[in-house]
């Protein structure tokens, strides 16, 4: 009798350790697609307020299995802006920033380059300085939400490569940010 107790004891260990499917199992893509959120009018927010919990089922192609180039998923956004003479990521961006972790984290193989950028006011070793804290500022965030040091590159161009050209508060405003480019892209 007692040799019967522990068997159907040692069975239900065993049983209770077997490996069932669940959501978590979902492809990656799948899982590191993440949520949209609205713009607030910063330059560059483009998304649209809806909220996706995976890649569009619109897709074809290389995009439906690659959530990097699928334009419906918010890893496909990879500008963050900044305010004049800050280097704090603002709140509109952080379901953005938390998905490219949350895609490092589940894609361990992958790298990126957060590239720091300023406007053309500032001289050029206080703007290099500046864009160095803005993507490094970048960088912690991605650490929180998963990636990895390994994973993520900073750099600085500060006002030497701008994506808007001009001398007023438009051009401005579009040259203040960081830039994620992953490996290979």
């Amino acid at each position: 009798m007692r040799k019967w107790i522990i068997g159907a004891i040692v069975v239900a260990a065993l049983a209770g350790c077997s490996n069932t499917p669940t959501q978590d199992a979902a492809p990656v893509e799948d899982r590191a697609a993440g949520a949209a959120t609205a713009g607030t009018g910063t330059p560059g927010a483009t998304t649209s307020g809806a909220t996706t919990a995976g890649v569009s089922g619109t897709a074809t192609g290389a995009a439906a299995k690659n959530p990097l180039k699928d334009p419906a998923s918010p890893l496909s956004k990879r500008s963050v802006y900044f305010d004049y003479d800050q280097f704090v990521v603002k709140e509109e961006f952080r379901p953005m920033v938390e998905s490219h972790g949350r895609y490092l984290q589940a894609n361990r193989n992958a790298k990126v380059t957060i590239q720091g950028n300023t406007d053309e006011r500032g001289t050029r070793e206080y703007n290099i300085a500046l864009g160095q804290k803005r993507a490094d500022a970048l960088k912690k965030l991605m650490l929180l939400y998963g990636a990895t040091e390994i994973q993520i590159e900073t750099v600085s161009f500060g006002k030497e490569k701008p994506r808007k050209e001009g001398h007023d508060e438009t051009s401005w405003a579009e040259n203040r940010r960081d830039d994620i480019v992953y490996a290979g892209e």
